[in-house]
């Protein structure tokens, strides 16, 4: 672990936002208060890399609901967590009274810790209508990366169904969309990064990418005026029930991506039933060849592998 600059943080009661040394690299919104139909829920934005170069989108006019990295689920039963306009089959994308929110509780854990910061909090997810049908536990951990270079950020969600009935959960791609199951954990680039580069493990690259199944994939773009380039990968969690997932990915017209463990099949979520999900995201400065992204998706999952240990003691 790269210890030689110190991580601080600071809390709103909104928002937090953790700091490398002088420079401010991820802020958390943990109580959002969007409009509803933007499905209010936590996300992060701005991520920065360690040369200060941002590396997330927030109300990209193409899609206001699409805000940096959250977990966001566009098809939970009837009900859409995602935001914007729900696919139905036969009918296209419309908008429907059933934009959800996820709503934040409590904090039930902040601080650092051995040089990584840690933050839990509680969350209550309710449908537009009104209904309570899912209680999160939702955990956080940022700590400096193997080289000066990087930074992690482990992400890990526990969802019970508090609904009274299963809820089955799934994709446009389920409802009848071809090739566009995105749902999960999803992250939306900046505006430059369009046509940037796609890439997976054995050296893989482009949109073929998409629907693919992969333990991790990686996103490289170019900056706007510095011109500098910069990557965003992010590996799964050997333990989560679809590992390794099919993922999400797009370059053209704008760049997103992220694991979609509901792509192709629906999931049945029992009531009373708890799903766990843990995923590690490396924010990396500089392009990264095949070799570079290799050592990355090494150190993600060392990461994920200290937090499911640590988590088990």
């Amino acid at each position: 672990m790269n210890t030689s600059t110190p991580l601080t943080w600071r809390d709103d009661k909104q928002s937090l936002t953790v700091s490398l040394g002088d420079l401010d690299i991820a802020t958390y919104t943990y109580d959002a208060t969007d409009e509803q139909r933007e499905s209010p829920r936590p996300f992060f934005h701005p991520l920065r890399t360690t040369a200060g170069e941002t590396v997330s989108a927030y109300r990209p006019w193409d899609h206001v609901w699409h805000k940096g990295i959250a977990w966001s689920l566009p098809h939970f039963g009837e009900d859409n967590f995602w935001g914007g306009p729900s696919f139905r089959r036969g009918e296209d994308y419309k908008w429907l009274p059933n934009n959800g929110t996820m709503r934040h509780e409590a904090v039930l854990e902040s601080g650092l810790d051995g040089g990584a910061f840690r933050f839990a909090h509680t969350l209550s997810w309710w449908t537009q209508g009104g209904k309570h049908v899912v209680d999160e536990v939702r955990s956080i951990r940022i700590s400096p990366g193997p080289d000066a270079d990087s930074w992690t950020l482990v992400f890990e969600t526990a969802m019970t169904n508090v609904s009274g009935s299963d809820v089955q959960i799934g994709s446009p791609t389920t409802e009848g969309r071809e090739n566009a199951g995105y749902g999960g954990l999803f992250w939306r680039g900046p505006r430059e990064f369009a046509g940037g580069r796609i890439a997976g493990p054995g050296g893989t690259t482009g949109e073929a990418l998409r629907g693919t199944r992969g333990p991790w994939l990686a996103f490289v773009g170019q900056h706007d005026d510095s011109c500098r380039f910069s990557t965003v990968l992010i590996a799964d969690d050997t333990a989560n029930a679809q590992h390794p997932p099919e993922w999400f990915a797009r370059s053209e017209p704008f760049a997103c991506f992220g694991p979609a463990p509901f792509f192709s099949e629906e999931v049945t979520f029992a009531d009373g039933a708890t799903m766990k999900n843990r995923y590690a995201v490396m924010t990396a400065d500089g392009d990264s060849d095949a070799g570079r992204l290799d050592s990355l998706a090494a150190a993600a999952v060392d990461m994920l592998r200290q937090q499911a240990v640590e988590a088990s003691a």
